[in-house]
């Protein structure tokens, strides 16, 4: 068992709880906490959104621009690369912020129905206004704003400020050192139900 692994067991119910995240969470920690770094899995997630606009994309290039496979090949290549950086990068700022801010993790399983349509209306969005000629361009912006907000939100809300904690854990520092509060709803809720992340975000994938 890792360090933080053994430190997340010494912990008090409510905490355990909060660290232990869902199924998702725990399967970017089941390594090493370096490779379920924020960034990196912020990261895979723009690789995700990367094969979904795989076939948009071919329809455009094929269909619409007559062009090669080479060339949808190469193009998709080439977005998915910007996605991948430009998620990696809020994963890198959420992680930033989380660190200055010091807030505990966010359970979002009563946001999953705010969070779970959205990458589907995005990618109906963006192959409307690739297919048809009188939509309007704001049309497609809007719909990369719904595909690629899910993931760093989530990474945002939940993950980061999770991984910060396991972090200071695993270095054996106090996890919880200049906290005004150290986990939300600890008061009134007392210990919430197993939050449902794979479900959130696989749906939303």
């Amino acid at each position: 068992m890792t360090p933080w692994r053994e430190r997340v067991e010494s912990l008090d119910t409510e905490h355990r709880h909060m660290l232990s995240g869902g199924t998702l969470s725990n399967f970017f920690l089941r390594g090493s906490l370096t490779s379920g770094h924020p960034v990196f899995v912020s990261g895979f997630y723009g690789a995700l959104i990367g094969l979904t606009i795989l076939l948009p994309y071919a329809y455009d290039g094929l269909m619409v621009e007559n062009g090669t496979i080479s060339d949808v090949i190469r193009d998709c290549a080439f977005q998915t690369l910007i996605l991948i950086s430009m998620t990696s990068f809020l994963g890198g700022f959420s992680l930033m912020v989380s660190t200055v801010m010091k807030r505990p993790p966010t359970r979002l399983e009563n946001r999953r129905k705010f969070i779970f349509p959205l990458p589907f209306i995005g990618i109906v969005a963006i192959s409307l206004e690739i297919i048809f000629d009188n939509v309007p361009d704001n049309v497609r912006w809007l719909g990369w704003a719904f595909l690629i907000l899910p993931g760093p939100l989530w990474v945002h809300l939940s993950y980061a400020p999770r991984w910060r904690i396991l972090d200071r854990l695993d270095r054996g520092v106090d996890a919880f050192e200049g906290m005004g509060i150290t986990i939300y709803g600890a008061d009134e809720d007392g210990i919430a139900e197993s939050d449902s992340e794979l479900e959130e975000v696989l749906d939303i994938v």
